[in-house]
């Protein structure tokens, strides 16, 4: 609930929720106005059920625009509300939960807390007069002034990058490096030595010694974006890196002491890959020592203007005016890439016109249909490679390997392009409860 003062959002008012397991006095209550509290068996959640029917990491309950929103992290035995098996559903303000055998009551209480906001409509390169932008914006200046290592989470384009770098900005490290590293853009062979460096002759090809990311960030922050991408056999050497502050290259024998800060970013849900046992929850717990969530722009219309200005001054576009036809237009558009997409259409509206902006077709139209030979068959394959994917993954219930072996292609390949394609693989699992409970994972 926003609290307004002059037309302003002042601040936030945030309702109380109560999750009770059991009754009696041996009853199990966790009280919160987090933004997002996960349920499982596992230590690191929010609410602790320690029950063999129940998985590491179960289910989450997040705060969005909308209200509470319950989501089944893939769990052994699913999440039940009244009766019927969900995977994500907007709880009301009484529920009774059923994971596994163990049932939790949801209960919004009467008592609020208010959130302060920042009284800016930017933090650093980033942009927005909205409450929730204003909210992380109080956020990641309480983080700066720290040292705690913490998690990026979010859609791809929302700026997860910035957040990242203004954090580092804001930070008593400011003088010193801040080192990217693109998790997710480098093949396992070299991301071992983009991490950690390499001595002359580790590997074909490593013609002199090479310091890696953390010892060019000592004394300051490393971004690990796009962390999910890891392998198992680096997220485990990352796992020491952050544990200890000390790296060895490749090749060499020595370990060397580093102080940096950790940041890392994800579009991924790492408690969901946790479960999948493709991610470490020892090494997502190092990460998510402080968890913040970048919103999509669908959440946050009211930035629409100022994002929008701020593009048209940095590429030149003073040719294009806006008004409230063209804001209508934007705001219709679900914005799939978010602060990313808007500026390549913004960019677009200044070379094609202002229809640009509230039509996403609009290039075909201006070109008459007469697009060039690449352009048109660009655009085909990746609509062929879309809708193939989401029949694969379907037919297969949700299971990248398994599609990849039907489709006889290379199962990396075929999770690059769900990433690239934003597919949503979870809402591609079908299924049913099964008729016994059994040992959740």
């Amino acid at each position: 609930m926003a609290v307004q003062r002059g037309g302003r959002v002042e601040g936030l008012r945030r309702r109380v929720y109560r999750l009770t397991v059991g009754r009696g006095k041996g009853a199990l209550v966790c009280r919160s106005v987090d933004d997002s509290v996960t349920i499982g068996s596992h230590p690191g959640n929010g609410l602790v059920v320690a029950d063999p029917t129940v998985s590491r990491f179960h289910a989450r309950i997040e705060l969005d625009a909308r209200g509470f929103l319950l989501s089944d992290l893939d769990s052994t035995n699913g999440t039940w509300v009244g009766g019927m098996r969900v995977r994500s559903v907007y709880l009301p303000p009484k529920a009774k939960l059923q994971l596994g055998d163990v049932e939790v009551l949801f209960e919004v209480q009467k008592e609020a807390q208010d959130l302060p906001l920042s009284t800016s409509d930017r933090f650093g390169a980033l942009v927005g007069q909205s409450a929730a932008m204003r909210r992380l914006y109080q956020e990641l200046q309480q983080v700066a002034d720290s040292d705690v290592t913490v998690l990026l989470s979010g859609e791809t384009g929302t700026g997860k990058d910035l957040a990242a770098s203004e954090i580092h900005r804001h930070s008593a490290r400011r003088e010193r490096p801040f080192v990217v590293v693109d998790c997710g853009g480098l093949p396992d062979s070299l991301i071992d030595a983009e991490l950690f460096g390499h001595e002359r002759g580790a590997f074909t090809g490593a013609d002199s010694t090479r310091a890696g990311a953390f010892e060019e960030a000592d004394g300051g922050t490393i971004f690990l974006d796009e962390v999910a991408e890891l392998s198992p056999a680096v997220q485990s050497k990352l796992l020491r890196a952050i544990e200890a502050r000390t790296v060895k290259r490749l090749g060499g024998n020595d370990w060397r002491k580093v102080d940096v800060r950790v940041i890392a970013a994800t579009h991924q849900d790492l408690a969901r890959m946790c479960n999948q046992r493709l991610f470490r929850e020892d090494l997502y717990f190092r990460l998510a020592v402080v968890k913040l969530r970048l919103p999509p722009l669908r959440e946050r219309p009211d930035d629409l203007p100022l994002l929008v200005q701020g593009a048209l001054d940095e590429i030149g576009g003073a040719s294009l005016e806006l008004d409230e036809r063209l804001l209508a237009a934007l705001r219709a558009r679900h914005w799939a890439g978010n602060v990313r997409e808007l500026r390549n259409v913004v960019q677009r509206a200044v070379v094609l016109g202002p229809a640009a902006l509230g039509d996403e077709n609009v290039e075909a139209r201006a070109l008459g249909g007469e697009e060039p030979y690449k352009v048109a068959k660009a655009r085909a394959v990746e609509e062929f490679e879309r809708r193939f994917i989401i029949g694969i993954v379907e037919r297969a219930s949700g299971n990248v390997t398994k599609a990849a072996r039907a489709a006889d292609v290379d199962a990396a390949w075929l999770f690059r392009l769900i990433k690239r394609y934003q597919i949503d693989v979870a809402s591609l699992r079908g299924g049913a409860r099964p008729p016994p409970v059994p040992k959740a994972r």
